[in-house]
């Protein structure tokens, strides 16, 4: 496994498993896709890992992983993330994807237009209603209720659910303050799920779409989806209306080397070293 934060991350609404999955794929670049399907998020894919495990040597791995990114399956680049404290960074990712996308998917993925997750399934609030009720002649016995009622009555309560009340809520609600006799449970406890239902809640903010950064998989440099067909910069296509590649920044190193030759080359002669 990689570092916490780094390594594979599954992309979004993949299509159920198939033998067929990287049937388009040349054999090799096929099987590497297929393991990498397999590992599971936060795996190391780097290329000095995987080539501890596979048959390839990192040349032959990294002109496969290229490939795949080529063939849709992948894709590196950089996401934004929000700390706790306060503060945020940039985390480097890779994308896998055992279904194949285009350019355009990409891009949107990028802007944040596709959700990294889907809505979760309903829970089961209905049981859960209608257990409560069936219960309820136990609380008071005077709003004992038939299997028939509390099948009718269970989609109120449900809606108390979704606004948010517990168990306790909707028991104090019916229970509370009852009439002597009770006449017609079923009636009164319709009409007091009813009358008494608690407001909505407000809508929490929309979240905010992620920040993410594609790369060049050849050199590495940034750039918006769509200047990056394939993965693949216009520079490394070969592409002669390209922009010209943003210079790279020097690192602290080399920075201090440049410095200490420049000061060697302005010292005055008698103090230079002998050669």
């Amino acid at each position: 496994m990689a570092n916490p934060g780094y390594g594979k991350r599954s992309a979004p609404h993949q299509l159920p498993h198939s033998p067929h999955d990287f049937a388009h794929l040349p054999p090799r670049e096929a099987a590497i896709a297929a393991y990498l399907d397999r590992l599971p998020d936060g795996a190391d894919i780097s290329v000095k890992t995987l080539a501890k495990t596979l048959p390839y040597g990192q040349c032959a791995l990294r002109t496969a992983l290229n490939n795949l990114q080529r063939a849709g399956h992948l894709r590196r680049g950089r996401e934004h993330l929000a700390a706790d404290s306060g503060g945020s960074r940039w985390i480097t990712r890779t994308w896998f994807t055992r279904t194949a996308r285009d350019d355009p998917w990409w891009a949107a993925f990028t802007r944040g237009d596709v959700h990294d997750t889907a809505e979760p399934p309903p829970g089961p609030t209905r049981t859960r209603a209608h257990i409560l009720l069936a219960a309820l002649g136990r609380e008071a016995p005077t709003l004992s209720l038939s299997a028939a009622d509390c099948a009718a009555l269970a989609p109120l309560v449900t809606e108390w659910y979704a606004r948010g009340a517990t168990d306790t809520d909707v028991l104090r609600a019916l229970t509370v303050g009852l009439p002597t006799p009770v006449h017609h449970p079923a009636a009164l406890v319709r009409n007091r799920l009813t009358t008494k239902l608690p407001p909505e809640p407000a809508p929490p903010p929309p979240p905010r779409p992620p920040l993410r950064i594609l790369e060049c998989a050849k050199c590495g440099i940034p750039g918006r989806p769509e200047a990056l067909p394939g993965g693949i910069c216009g520079a490394c296509r070969g592409d002669s209306h390209a922009p010209a590649r943003p210079a790279i920044p020097l690192t602290a190193a080399t920075v201090r080397t440049l410095a200490a030759e420049a000061r060697a080359a302005m010292a005055p002669r008698a103090e230079r070293p002998r050669e």
